[in-house]
């Protein structure tokens, strides 16, 4: 399942002599040249024959994280793109575009609650509102490695869908819903598990890593700090 969050990155376009990437603010691992931003521009530049563009991106999200940065920075540029240009490209077109570059890229062009399936990039939209909690995403300075993360996961038909799970009742969900890479990337990084613990003993409604790590993010009922975890770790409040 995805649900869109408010923690951003800045990405923006400008007419240049050449076309290039600039990111600010937290490092990206590798050189620009493979920025997912620079390859989803390349892709339109080649099929519309756009100018060259100076892309600069600001990053605030934190890398490897579990919170789908680099590919909402694509999808987003995208949107950008057909804005700026005038393309006329229908959501299922940049949903295309973007889908070479990762599996939730197609995600954030629409960037509403969704079931994923497939291989993680078809969507059936699904009616969820947490506005009424408070979110909160802990990353631990740790980064998984993916083929650590996907190394311990078996295949298999859960007895209950997600997508029916997820309308039950928030408090019901810690003992219904579970995230698979746990069992594989607890074992290896037992500070992220740590980190889930401790937002359960800080009162958590619900807390589970993102996607394959390392992140964990946590729902409350009522405004909450947490400066124990936050001298070890990166805390985004009301997310």
């Amino acid at each position: 399942m995805f649900y869109p969050i408010r923690l951003n990155d800045v990405v923006e376009i400008t007419d240049a002599e050449e076309t290039l990437c600039l990111v600010e603010g937290i490092q990206v691992p590798g050189s620009t040249e493979d920025n997912i931003c620079l390859k989803a521009f390349k892709a339109l530049q080649k099929d519309f024959g756009l100018p060259s563009q100076q892309i600069t991106l600001l990053k605030n999200i934190p890398v490897g994280a579990g919170l789908g940065g680099g590919s909402s920075d694509a999808a987003h540029l995208v949107k950008l793109i057909n804005e700026k240009f005038k393309l006329g490209l229908s959501v299922a077109a940049m949903q295309n575009y973007v889908r070479p570059l990762g599996a939730d890229c197609a995600f954030f062009i629409e960037n509403k609650p969704a079931f994923a399936f497939g291989k993680g990039d078809e969507f059936n939209t699904i009616a969820i509102d947490l506005s009424k909690y408070y979110l909160v995403v802990v990353k631990p300075p740790v980064h998984v490695a993916t083929a650590v993360a996907y190394a311990g996961i078996k295949p298999m038909t859960p007895g209950r869908s997600i997508k029916d799970l997820i309308h039950l009742p928030v408090r019901e969900w810690r003992s219904n819903l579970k995230n698979d890479f746990e069992d594989t990337v607890f074992l290896k990084y037992p500070e992220i598990g740590q980190v889930k613990s401790k937002l359960y003993q800080m009162g958590a409604v619900f807390a589970l890593m993102s996607g394959s790590g390392s992140s964990v993010f946590a729902i409350f009922d009522q405004p909450v700090g947490l400066p124990e975890l936050a001298r070890d770790n990166s805390v985004f409040y009301n997310v």
